[in-house]
């Protein structure tokens, strides 16, 4: 006779388990599910005990996973996977997709080309979430996402290259006015050098003056291109971005390139997706449209 499912610990404490792995903090696990630190643990001693296993090694700041705990975490997690699966097909929401893009992604590439996206896609609701980390996309409920870097992304996640990065400084034509043509060394050092989170200007001084070594004295820090492209824009100094973040910039004159040359990096804005036995037709159909975007 099928004795059904009798082997099984308490779900409960198996969706406590596969937070925990995540984390590998009791209180960030307990912040998420919306519980007490203490039922955390409670949940965790009880399975650990109905197992007659140790899945955690307790350190004193955080958590490590048993090589037992680490196992049952990856068979667990596809568990919880396929149950979301079975249940998103019982439920399909075909006109709904979450993007996650980068905030400098967001406001300079995609927010642009939106009134192009809902033209062609009216029945697709789109929910954009910007963020400067690759999220978790079966618990955030993310679809889609476009992130800057080299493949791979991820175990289970499939890639597809937007643009490769090219990067090029862009200056105000007022600034450029008052301080000179940026490739005459005298006159670079007047600029004030605008940073971003991915520290290009050393490398990009190098390949711009490769026999020169230039000891810059002005600096501006931010941690996102998209607030180095605004201080560029306000007159600044000279910020470092791809060209396709600042079309419209060049093209309305707020913004001249500063050096007749670009340094191409070995990295690129690429589209992450979760591999799935099906896909829904949403993600394929967003996917294309970024990439027809790009490439025509």
């Amino acid at each position: 006779m099928n004795q059904g499912f009798s082997a099984l610990p308490p779900l409960n404490a198996l969706k406590v388990f596969e937070a925990v792995t995540r984390h590998l903090n009791f209180r960030l696990a307990a912040e998420e599910l919306g519980v007490t630190q203490g039922a955390v643990a409670q949940q965790i001693r009880g399975l650990e005990a109905s197992l007659e296993l140790k899945l955690f090694d307790r350190l004193p700041r955080t958590l490590a996973l048993t090589s037992a705990g680490a196992g049952y975490a990856v068979s667990i997690r596809q568990a919880f996977e396929l149950i979301d699966e079975a249940t998103r097909t019982l439920r399909p929401e075909p006109n709904r997709l979450t993007l996650s893009v980068t905030p400098t992604f967001a406001s300079r590439w995609m927010l642009p080309r939106l009134p192009d996206f809902t033209a062609a896609w009216p029945d697709i609701d789109l929910r954009v979430l910007a963020s400067e980390r690759l999220v978790q996309f079966h618990h955030e409920g993310v679809d889609l996402a476009v992130r800057y870097g080299r493949p791979p992304f991820g175990a289970g996640l499939d890639a597809r290259m937007l643009f490769s990065q090219t990067v090029l400084a862009v200056v105000s034509p007022t600034l450029l006015a008052e301080l000179g043509d940026p490739a005459e060394i005298n006159h670079c050092l007047r600029y004030a050098l605008l940073h971003d989170g991915h520290h290009l200007w050393p490398a990009f001084l190098s390949f711009i003056f490769p026999h020169e070594s230039l000891h810059h004295q002005h600096h501006l820090r931010f941690n996102q291109t998209a607030l180095a492209l605004e201080a560029a824009i306000g007159g600044q100094g000279i910020a470092l971005t791809s060209p396709h973040f600042v079309q419209n910039d060049v093209a309305s004159g707020r913004l001249v390139v500063a050096f007749g040359t670009q340094m191409t990096i070995d990295a690129g804005w690429y589209l992450v997706w979760p591999k799935r036995p099906r896909e829904p037709a949403t993600v394929q159909a967003v996917r294309d449209w970024l990439l027809t975007q790009v490439h025509g």
